[in-house]
This record gives C-alpha cells, structure tokens and sequence, in this order.
C-alpha cells in the first residue's frame, strides 16, 4: 500500500472511547486574514462572532480504541453550524487511518491522515514535526513545560464549554469530550507550518499553554441531527 492509498476496510470501533495519553494545548491570537481565509471552515460555515483566539493540541494517544496515535489539532473557535454556536475541529491530522475513519464515522471529524517525528528530550524539550502521507513537511514545533504539575479533574469544565460540533454528509454532530489528569504550564519555543496543509499559527501570538503529563479522556457517543 502507498502513502497516498486510503485503506478499502477499517474494522469499526463505536463509541464511546476511551483514551489515555499526553500533549499540549496552546491557545493562539490570530490575525482575522489567517481566521477568516486560513482555517480551513468548510463552505457553508461561518465563524461566530470576532474573537480571535484560536486553539491547537498535540495529542500522544498511547490507549485508544483504536490503537496508539498521534494527532495534531486547530480549533479556530466558534462557528455557526446550523442553529448551533459551538466550537468546531476544521483541522486535524492523526498518525492511524483507523482514527480517520472511526472519527468521521463516530463524530463527523474531518481527519487526514499524516506522518508525526515526536522526540520528547530528557532536558524537557519536546520537538514535533508533521509531514504529509507523501513526505511533504508542513508542521514544527518545539514546546516545553516546567513547574509542577496540578491536578485537571473533569468538572473544572463545564459542558458548555466542552461540547463541540461538526458539520458531515448535511449532518451535525455534537459531542462533549470529558478529561482528567495533571497539568503544568508550557511555552512555545519556536513553530512553523505550511499554510497550504495548516493554518500558518506562526503569525500569531501564543497566549497560553499547557502540557498534559498524562490524562484519561471520554469521547461520547454524537447527537446527531440533519442539517435544515
């Protein structure tokens, strides 16, 4: 099978999942051109409002129901979808091509599958490049952490805040992934990313982040409603 071939049969892995792993969230103030024209919104989506802080993760599944599997992440905020304001996934790369199929089956997630080099350095420097499934290099991210770690139990979210949603096939999925774990703070030490495959965060400034030593996480099973 080559790089480019998307496998003609994944065995199913229904929801609910559960999880267990490690990575990072940053969140990120973005120019309006990247928001607007870089973040990869479906047609007939529009964002929500004039924020301009968008999210990404690096995830280390090490437990799935599907295997081990990196994934990288964008969040670009809320959209409208429907008659619903939620946040929204507009782009997202994972290392399993059953995590692609699983995810648009399960949730409507729009996955693609890529290649993930993750060094994590003993000096507690963690060093991330994603390429294309031909090789084509479109992500680079250097990120670290320090302090202790603090306890992230799964009620410090509300459900509001958690729930997110998808528009696939003129249906809307929503979802609220649960999460605990530990914390601690982190920083951005240096990214890139190709604006063709990614949304080029590098144009924008990091506001926070944190990395996630270890978690457990809950993906429920979607609602799922037509589009009207």
């Amino acid at each position: 099978m080559t790089a480019t071939q998307r496998p003609a049969h994944v065995p199913l892995a229904p929801p609910p999942w559960w999880l267990e792993g490690s990575g990072y969230i940053v969140q990120v103030r973005l120019p309006e051109d990247v928001l607007a024209h870089g973040s990869f919104i479906a047609p007939g989506l529009v964002r929500a409002g004039r924020g301009r802080v968008a999210t990404l993760m690096f995830v280390d599944y090490a437990k799935s129901d599907v295997g081990p599997y990196h994934e990288l992440l964008y969040i670009p905020g809320k959209l409208r979808i429907g008659p619903y304001r939620l946040r929204s996934i507009t782009r997202i790369f994972v290392s399993s091509w059953a995590s692609v199929i699983n995810g648009e089956r399960n949730w409507g997630i729009p996955k693609d599958c890529a290649r993930f080099d993750v060094r994590y350095g003993e000096d507690g420097v963690d060093r991330i490049a994603v390429s294309t499934r031909d090789g084509e290099p479109f992500a680079r991210l250097t990120l670290s952490a320090r302090g202790p770690t603090l306890p992230a139990p799964a009620h410090w979210v509300p459900r509001r805040l958690r729930t997110l949603a998808q528009l696939h096939d003129g249906r809307i999925y929503r979802y609220a992934p649960s999460a605990s774990g530990r914390l601690r703070f982190a920083r951005v030490r240096d990214w890139w990313f190709d604006a063709r495959h990614f949304p080029d965060l590098a144009r924008g400034e990091p506001l926070f982040a944190v990395q996630l030593p270890r978690f457990r996480m809950q993906f429920p099973v979607a609602r799922i409603t037509p589009l009207r």
